[in-house]
């Protein structure tokens, strides 16, 4: 008997067992954007709403293969319509622990390059950093015209107005570490797995995101309006490479999330924080005091621990390391102060585009 087969039998028995409840301990929601009578962006053969629903089933059912314990809830699993505000009603009333939204990018119709633009992008919640994350966030956001009473529901916001995207820049989002991990993950698997074009973790005001409780992104699997990706999204081993990307940067941070699943976690010798060291190195010095929080930027989530010079670090030095949830964490810089850390943010991110300001006190992470 296989591997597989031992582990079905085994659930079958337990199933059989009076009292025996096989419960879930990580729900993850997966959201195939567009749907119905809302197409999405248009290619020359195929719309986003089939698109997105093809990746997300697929994504869906490999998870629900891999992982016994991980309950996959589908905010649609057919060509039905859905506003903005059911999506995320079904991942608040599911508590869910991550939330992945898929959909499918394009440019307008008179765009220069919109032909030949291509690359997959993984988007969190934030204030739009440029004109270009502006335009899709608008394009997905636009959806909540075709809903009754829109400004109501969604409180005045007006999906065409620039100004309406300023209340992103207050958006206070608890779960935005976890969130641009993930992301990190998927930018990195599908260059690696899918072989697309890596256009980067970007940041912009997504409703979708703004309103669910829990970890998010939103993915841009690629441009439908160029015909080779089109025809790549729309194939059959295409939809399987975007999925396994997906799949893979999930089975990567669940990992990291929860020991049962890292595999090495019994293994791997603990790393002693090198927070730790700075802070008990400059408390001898007499240039920090007991209890005083440090500002540095954290710009690089790696499963391994690397080494000093690492290609990794693009040219920066004298990087420190901390461990989290199963991930080695490195920062870059030190400042007393979130004014000081704003002007090495500045300079990081020119390498590092999803760079953020994380705090220390002790030696500790604090949020």
């Amino acid at each position: 008997m296989t591997i597989n087969k031992r582990k079905i039998a085994l659930l079958i028995v337990l199933m059989l067992l009076p009292g025996v409840i096989l419960a879930k301990h990580f729900t993850l929601v997966v959201d195939a954007g567009h749907g119905g009578r809302d197409k999405g962006a248009l290619g020359r053969h195929s719309y986003e709403k089939d698109i997105n629903l093809a990746v997300a089933l697929e994504f869906g059912k490999m998870v629900e293969r891999g992982f016994d314990d991980v309950e996959v809830v589908y905010t649609r699993d057919k060509d039905v319509y859905l506003t903005l505000q059911e999506r995320v009603n079904v991942a608040n009333s599911k508590n869910g622990n991550l939330f992945v939204s898929i959909h499918t990018n394009s440019l307008p119709l008179n765009a220069k390059n919109r032909t030949q633009i291509k690359g997959s992008a993984t988007y969190t919640l934030g204030l739009h950093k440029t004109e270009e994350n502006l335009e899709v966030a608008k394009r997905e956001n636009s959806v909540i015209s075709l809903e009754k009473d829109y400004t109501t529901t969604y409180q005045g916001f007006n999906p065409n107005s620039t100004e309406s995207y300023i209340m992103f820049e207050l958006c206070q989002n608890m779960h935005v570490e976890q969130s641009v991990d993930f992301a990190s993950l998927v930018q990195k698997e599908f260059v690696r797995t899918a072989q697309r074009t890596d256009k980067g973790v970007r940041q912009a005001g997504f409703l979708v995101l703004a309103r669910t409780s829990m970890p998010s992104v939103l993915v841009e699997l690629d441009f439908i309006c160029n015909p080779e990706e089109e025809n790549f999204l729309a194939s059959k081993s295409g939809c399987k490479k975007m999925a396994k990307s997906l799949y893979n940067a999930f089975e990567v941070y669940l990992g990291a999330n929860d020991a049962k699943y890292s595999g090495n976690s019994d293994k791997e010798p603990p790393l002693k924080s090198a927070e730790e060291k700075v802070i008990e190195e400059n408390k001898e010095k007499g240039m920090l005091a007991d209890g005083e929080i440090i500002y540095k930027i954290q710009f690089l989530t790696s499963k391994k621990l690397l080494v000093a010079g690492s290609a990794e670090f693009m040219g920066l030095e004298n990087v420190s390391c901390y461990k989290d949830k199963g991930l080695y964490k490195y920062t870059y810089g030190e400042a007393k102060s979130e004014k000081e850390a704003l002007k090495i943010l500045q300079s990081i991110r020119k390498k590092f585009k999803q760079a953020f300001i994380v705090s220390f006190k002790n030696g500790k992470r604090i949020k």
